[in-house]
């Protein structure tokens, strides 16, 4: 629970996502919090535009588990990423990986990172889609294959591209307005939904 300046009570936060990567990011706040497992169907629907995608999913995340928590705060967060009008999804193993950054190499790649902060007591949600641009550099299968060996968990990332870690050599060049956005949760803008319940990061 959280107290405000009133001492009042607080719903408690929830974070539904099993993904490590996000629960590191959410613990750097300095916020209590705890994890649940989401249970929705990720399968993209066909002609889906990206961030469409990411923002249903992360939704459908947070809406998954409102009867498990029916008064919190539930963060629901999912990351698509798109190239030359493709999806991009997470390679799952080191095959898909390799062919997946052998594909990217040298071009351009568009992740939509998708927030929502549910307030399952008021059914209130709030929702935000951030846009980060990124220029991959040209690889060779050498590059792919030792960075895939140092960076293991890339594979349950979103291009393979593993930013926070030694991914950050993939790339030569990030637009956006959030760097957090592309590890998986736009802080930035979470910050604000939180302020907006009355929870105050600092």
């Amino acid at each position: 629970m959280f107290l405000g300046k009133n001492m009042e009570v607080k719903l408690p936060l929830v974070l539904g996502s099993s993904s490590v990567f996000r629960c590191g990011q959410l613990r750097r706040l300095g916020i209590d919090f705890q994890t649940a497992s989401p249970d929705f169907d990720e399968t993209p629907i066909a002609g889906e535009h990206a961030g469409e995608t990411a923002l249903r999913l992360a939704e459908g995340k947070a809406r998954s588990l409102a009867a498990t928590f029916p008064a919190a705060l539930i963060i629901g967060a999912d990351q698509v990423a798109w190239c030359e009008g493709r999806q991009l999804g997470k390679p799952m193993n080191v095959a898909n990986a390799q062919q997946m950054l052998a594909d990217l190499s040298g071009k351009r790649i568009e992740f939509y990172s998708a927030i929502v902060l549910l307030n399952t007591a008021m059914g209130k949600v709030q929702h935000h889609v951030d846009h980060t641009v990124v220029a991959m550099r040209q690889l060779t299968q050498e590059q792919i294959s030792r960075y895939l060996e140092r960076e293991p968990d890339a594979v349950y990332c979103a291009g393979a591209a593993k930013s926070e870690g030694l991914g950050a050599a993939l790339l030569e060049r990030i637009e956006s307005t959030d760097p957090n956005a592309l590890i998986g949760l736009p802080i930035f803008r979470l910050i604000d939904f939180l302020k907006n319940e009355g929870v105050e990061v600092l």
